[in-house]
């Protein structure tokens, strides 16, 4: 256990210790070609009286929401998957990262303003819910890179917890989940309450499955299921007890969301948290290809891309692949997330999936020709109507590698 700490608080350091602090006060300079991500931020974070930092990772009194804008470097300047941090302040938006604009949003009329202003024709919501150690501007910045590269059509809203971003405040940051279920529900509530919206995707990655799991299950026993609305979850390398995952998910009924589960079993950061929960597997670290988990997953008509065997880029911790691979969050995320009509006739697609290791790996109830298209056009309603909803596995073969 020792040694899974030190690795982690070890790589986490490297990753961080060359950021400037305070990257969220608004520059004056010239953005020099860079695109920008508008954003509704919702948080449950105490709010900070330095306003380049905006809330800390302390708790809330009530929720807080912000339009938060960012701007993202022309292509030529970065790499996808990547987020590039200002090495000083004021940030270069011609190179850097850089904050934009920042307006506090005050009741209901002003976030149904703002969903107004940014819900594009699909009428599609995406909530972004992150995971542990993640500062408010990690998150934000996190999420403007989703979007951006994945090339989203849809109105982006995060939901940001108080996580307090040391590697030794693990169960702070897991209560602070259990503290900021309800302000979720709430929101997924009443995103789902405007008649513009027509569909909600929940990404959530990390510890913040547990959240989200959490919402959705108190949704379903308050109204007796999930608001129709929420149509996709995605699950992305979640750290959720895979027993505890089990009794939410049951209680989500029978109309539940289509669920995605993005797992790997080379998972650093999951490692970590398996050892300090006692020894449970991790949802997101299963192997879908042995039992129980494929029966399990099979019954549930969850679909599973398997991970284990893509590079996470600089994630040294494999726990962002999701994000950080340029392949996945181009292919997956721009198809998952958009909706882009994808045929089981595209060629270059099944040789870019297959040059990730995830190509065919096992199909459960569907024709082959299925195993790439329609997991990736989950969001397309065209797609959705054409190919039904299919329960697809995405795996190797064999044992799982040691730990």
């Amino acid at each position: 256990m020792r040694r899974a700490v030190l690795l982690t608080f070890c790589v986490f350091l490297a990753a961080c210790a060359s950021r400037p602090i305070g990257v969220l006060q608004p520059t004056d300079l010239p953005l020099g070609g860079a695109s920008t991500v508008d954003m509704l931020v919702a948080t449950t974070r105490a709010p900070s009286a330095d306003k380049a930092i905006l809330f800390t990772g302390e708790r809330g009194a009530d929720l807080s929401m912000a339009d938060v804008s960012i701007s993202i470097p022309p292509a030529a300047n970065r790499e996808v998957g990547q987020i590039q941090w200002p090495r000083r302040l004021p940030a270069d938006p011609s190179r850097e990262f850089a904050t934009v604009a920042v307006s506090p949003v005050v009741g209901k009329k002003q976030a149904q303003d703002w969903l107004g202003r940014n819900l594009p024709e699909n009428r599609s919501v995406l909530i972004f819910v992150h995971g542990f150690n993640n500062r408010f501007e990690d998150a934000v910045y996190r999420f403007a890179q989703i979007v951006h590269d994945s090339g989203a059509k849809t109105a982006p809203i995060l939901f940001t917890w108080p996580s307090r971003a040391r590697i030794f405040d693990y169960l702070y940051d897991r209560e602070s989940t259990n503290f900021s279920r309800d302000a979720l529900e709430d929101l997924i509530r009443h995103v789902a309450e405007d008649r513009r919206v027509g569909e909600i995707t929940i990404m959530a990655h990390s510890m913040g499955a547990w959240p989200t799991m959490e919402a959705l299950r108190q949704m379903s026993i308050r109204d007796g299921r999930v608001n129709p609305k929420v149509r996709n979850v995605i699950l992305a390398s979640p750290d959720l007890d895979i027993d505890v995952f089990m009794t939410q998910w049951r209680s989500l009924g029978e109309h539940h969301p289509q669920t995605y589960l993005f797992s790997s079993r080379r998972d650093r950061a999951l490692n970590f948290s398996h050892t300090i929960a006692g020894g449970v597997t991790r949802l997101g670290q299963i192997d879908p290809t042995i039992e129980p988990y494929k029966s399990g997953l099979e019954r549930a008509g969850i679909t599973v891309f398997d991970m284990t065997n893509v590079e996470g880029g600089s994630d040294r911790l494999n726990h962002g692949q999701f994000a950080q691979n340029p392949e996945i969050v181009q292919i997956i995320g721009n198809r998952l997330i958009a909706g882009q009509t994808v045929t089981d006739n595209d060629p270059s697609l099944g040789e870019r999936v297959g040059g990730l290791a995830l190509g065919v790996g096992q199909t459960v109830g569907s024709a082959a020709g299925l195993v790439i298209t329609a997991p990736i056009a989950v969001l397309d309603p065209e797609s959705r109507r054409r190919y039904g909803d299919q329960v697809i596995l995405f795996g190797q073969q064999g044992e799982s590698p040691a730990n």
